[in-house]
């Protein structure tokens, strides 16, 4: 109410003190303070933030999404990979980042013999789990999982993020993380929102922006050094939506990369 009365000083003090109270952030005041400009962006995002965000949306995110939303995430994600590998390619493992109710899962399943999902939310994973589609589902955060997994010497030949970047400031952690996990030739295919100018240059936060929808938007420069820092090689990365807001589309990027050295250069 503050903020939309033009009183920007007293609004950053309430969600100040918001944080002051509830220090895990449940409620994005962070997120809040970084888009009013008087704290930085980077670590805005709390996990506690995400996972009530999405245990409050799960009942409702298919229709939300899939109808309200138009959203074709999972179907771009298949396309490129099937440019990268071709129609009739299978894969024995594939990971699914940020699963969520199994969107994704559901339209790569038939390419897939072990299908892994995790998520962050308990209550996405419920409705996941309830559709039968995963072999294995995990609740957790992405770069924990992932280093557990290195850690278990578990290995994917195919590594998906469907939307779910838009959550992460810098993406060189979890390409760091992706790349341990990820069989000799397999492919990590994932999606950002982007802004209008990438006014980046190659340092390991440029090129990201937080958007009035407390979203992150990355720009072309961050996705190539995060890949780089990766040490995998981009086989992609072009302009797509995936979803249509207030009646117009929403501009992002698909990524393709992998390990091995039969990648394009980036």
């Amino acid at each position: 109410m503050r903020e939309k009365l033009g009183d920007g000083a007293g609004a950053a003090a309430a969600f100040r003190e918001a944080l002051r109270l509830d220090p895990s952030d449940r409620h994005g005041a962070a997120l809040h303070l970084a888009r009013l400009g008087v704290a930085g962006p980077e670590g805005a995002m709390s996990p506690s933030y995400v996972r009530t965000l999405f245990d409050q949306y799960a009942p409702r995110f298919d229709g939300a999404l899939v109808e309200g939303l138009a959203y074709r995430g999972p179907q771009r994600l298949l396309d490129a990979v099937e440019r990268a590998r071709g129609p009739t390619a299978r894969f024995d493992t594939m990971l699914d980042l940020g699963c969520g109710t199994g969107l994704a899962g559901a339209t790569f399943r038939p390419l897939v013999r072990h299908l892994t999902g995790v998520d962050l939310s308990p209550g996405m994973i419920a409705h996941a789990h309830a559709k039968g589609i995963y072999d294995r589902l995990e609740t957790g955060e992405l770069v924990e999982f992932l280093a557990a997994e290195h850690a278990a010497r578990r290995h994917y030949d195919l590594v998906i993020a469907a939307d779910v970047f838009v959550y992460l400031f810098d993406l060189a952690p979890v390409a760091c993380a992706v790349a341990d996990v990820l069989s000799p030739g397999g492919l990590f295919a994932f999606t950002v929102e982007t802004h209008d100018c990438d006014r980046s240059g190659d340092g390991a936060g440029d090129g990201v922006e937080l958007s009035d929808r407390l979203r992150y938007r990355h720009g072309a420069a961050h996705v190539r050094a995060a890949v780089t820092a990766g040490r995998l090689r981009l086989i992609e990365l072009t302009p797509v939506a995936t979803r249509i807001e207030s009646g117009a589309t929403v501009p992002g990027l698909l990524a393709v990369a992998t390990g091995s050295s039969d990648a394009l250069p980036s």
